[in-house]
């Protein structure tokens, strides 16, 4: 072939593949290769309208594409292969690879080319979009669920497994489409339901769907099933769903599970679609990745609907089956936590108790009462612990020579730079004065302990609650939590304040009872949670922002806060508390039981009881609010109670305490 020839061809082939047309040339085997590779690329962009196409129009050909593909919500990407000339007709596979949800689909079907004139024009049939594709039906894509992981208790007992509930709503199929907006008010007016959106739910929803309104665990009296299906279209439909024994149970901890809502999707970098069920809060979100599973998807051929209303059998074309999720293994005792949560039932204000196991540093209940409003008041609640932070002090006063029976002062008052302490109302005037440091601890003298302001130093504070367990990583946890914070510098009154574990001092109830728990056990303890947290595929820190929660002005933590202030913390102590300086300890919250303001504790069955109280002040009210605590240790059990506006610990949390650890035995 001549050089001008070739170039005539190449401006030839060039011309007509810029118009979208097929060629040949010479025996048509390149026009022929050309000619596929243009249709597997237009089959890639799902548009075909520009070809040239035998057997369909081009622009039906184009239509029939789009809808065959539409259910799919995807592109694939398509190549051509080997293509066999046999005169004026060339046949070549076109191999089809998709991404459908987390599988792969692979496949190849025949295509057939042939020449009019100096074109290739395709044979247009379904088949070529998808083997054994008949005309007439269309692609869509079925997620098969995973089940999702369960989250386990102390013993492996299931704490969050598949339970049956009952999906209630509205069924698009069983009610006529000019009633369907008056059906859809009338349930969600029975289900308490916002009318308006729920209404627009159902209408923006195709005519064979079910447009769920809330999920039951059982009927009740104000929604029974004849309620629902007196309702025009009005369904009950028995599912099952993973949750947790109550609907309350450990809820702000272990989180919840549901529908994904539309931020969730669309923070999830495409982890999550409309209908997909996650993790919300907690546990739940936090393992979500873990507990979710990957589904399994099926692409099905539906056929369309004859006119006499039969249909041909719906053909399953492509299957990846579903991996389960991972079982997320936990501490929780659920007896113990279903206790905490009893003993809480009655409390007005934000509140917390959390137990401990001292000897393995288990998290075995950490409940969160009503007042909190479903927030994490027991792990991520950030609280001036009061007097409870004696037992630091105490500590530090330790390391410095002092012992229980050292003598220290304790004056009704003390003014330190123009401001006045001042022991609990009540205090007893018979330990006043120069008394032993374990009576001062017993009844909780606020006076001696300020007056050791200038022989214990605020780093010395910061140190001894380190050795405690107390403001150091708890990396065993495997949960969001606030470890407590102790500033290490303070000066005046800030530092006086800070002996009475107020100013700066943070604790939540969970450092609480990791502080009491590290005296049971005579070494410090690091709290744990999650027993598989390090083979855990956290989720994207997008769609799970840590979980932490802002001092308010009260220095408690707001309920409506999503997240904890990084509050520092430090590695283990490097000097920490030894089974001596515990055993001290331990003498000494045994007197506040014996002899200080603790004695109701004495009724406790079982191993001695030792505590210490605790009453912090916050606010601006005139007299102020005040946070009440108490901590204790009970043999291989350490607890802190805590509530948010409380009065004082030893007449507020000291009766939810005795209950709490009369009633576990």
């Amino acid at each position: 072939m001549g050089k001008l020839k070739k170039h005539s061809l190449v401006l030839g082939l060039v011309s007509l593949v810029t118009a979208g047309s097929l060629t040949a040339c010479d025996d048509g085997r390149a026009g022929a290769e050309g000619a596929a590779k243009q249709l597997a690329s237009s089959l890639a962009a799902l548009d075909v309208g520009q070809l040239a196409v035998e057997g369909k129009d081009a622009a039906a050909a184009n239509d029939q594409l789009k809808a065959v593909f539409e259910g799919l919500d995807a592109k694939p990407a398509v190549a051509s292969g080997d293509v066999k000339l046999d005169g004026d007709t060339a046949t070549f596979p076109l191999n089809y690879t998709w991404n459908i949800g987390s599988a792969k689909w692979e496949y190849s079907s025949e295509a057939t080319l042939k020449k009019s004139g100096d074109k290739w024009a395709v044979q247009w049939t379904p088949a070529i979009l998808a083997p054994e594709l008949s005309e007439g039906e269309t692609l869509s894509v079925k997620t098969v669920p995973a089940q999702r992981g369960q989250i386990l208790g102390a013993g492996d007992a299931p704490i969050v497994e598949d339970r049956p509930v009952f999906r209630v709503g509205i069924d698009k199929t069983k009610v006529p489409a000019e009633q369907a907006d008056a059906s859809a008010r009338a349930m969600a007016t029975l289900l308490g339901l916002d009318a308006e959106e729920y209404a627009k739910q159902v209408a923006a929803s195709g005519p064979q769907a079910f447009v769920e309104g809330i999920v039951l665990r059982a009927y009740t009296a104000e929604v029974t099933e004849a309620k629902i299906e007196a309702i025009p279209g009005g369904s009950s439909i028995l599912d099952s769903m993973a949750l947790a024994p109550t609907r309350t149970f450990a809820r702000a901890l272990l989180g919840s599970v549901g529908q994904a809502s539309a931020e969730q999707i669309e923070n999830s970098n495409d982890a999550l679609r409309a209908g997909d069920t996650t993790g919300t809060g907690g546990l739940q979100q936090k393992y979500d990745s873990l507990l979710r599973g990957k589904d399994g998807v099926e692409v099905l051929a539906t056929p369309e609907v004859k006119s006499e209303g039969e249909t041909l059998g719906t053909k399953v074309f492509f299957s990846s089956l579903p991996s389960p999720g991972t079982t997320l293994k936990t501490t929780l005792d659920l007896k113990l936590q279903q206790l905490a949560e009893e003993t809480l039932a009655g409390v007005g204000p934000a509140s917390a108790i959390v137990a401990l196991k001292p000897s393995t540093g288990a998290v075995l209940a950490a409940a969160s009462g009503p007042g909190s409003n479903g927030y994490n008041t027991a792990l991520l609640g950030q609280y001036a612990p009061g007097s409870t932070f004696k037992i630091v002090d105490s500590l530090a006063m330790f390391r410095n020579g002092a012992t229980p029976d050292s003598k220290v002062e304790c004056p009704s008052t003390l003014t330190v730079d123009g401001r006045t302490f001042k022991n609990a109302e009540g205090y007893p005037e018979s330990s006043l004065g120069s008394v032993a440091l374990r009576d001062a601890f017993a009844h909780s003298c606020n006076t001696a302990f300020i007056n050791a302001r200038d022989a214990v130093s605020q780093d010395q504070l910061e140190s001894a609650a380190q050795a405690l367990g107390v403001a150091v990583e708890a990396p065993k946890l495997g949960a969001d939590a606030f470890l407590g914070s102790v500033p290490g510098a303070a000066e005046g009154t800030e530092h006086a304040a800070s002996m009475i574990g107020q100013g700066k001092v943070l604790f939540s109830p969970l450092s609480a009872a990791v502080m009491a728990a590290s005296v049971a056990n005579g070494a410090p303890v690091s709290p744990q949670l999650v027993l598989n947290a390090d083979g855990a595929q956290n989720a994207d820190a997008a769609q799970n922002p840590s979980a932490s929660a802002a001092p308010t002005e009260s220095g408690g933590a707001s309920p409506s806060s999503a997240s904890v202030s990084a509050a520092p913390v430090s590695p283990a102590s490097t000097k920490p508390i030894t089974k001596e300086e515990a055993a001290a300890l331990s003498d000494m919250m045994r007197a506040v039981v014996t002899s200080g303001h603790a004695g109701f504790l004495a009724e406790v069955p079982g191993t001695p009881v030792g505590a210490k109280t605790g009453t912090a002040e916050f606010g601006n009210d005139n007299p102020p609010k005040t946070h009440a605590w108490i901590v204790a240790t009970h043999g291989d059990l350490a607890v802190a109670v805590f509530v948010e506006e409380g009065g004082l610990g030893a007449t507020t949390s000291g009766p939810l305490l005795k209950s709490f650890l009369t009633a576990a035995g």
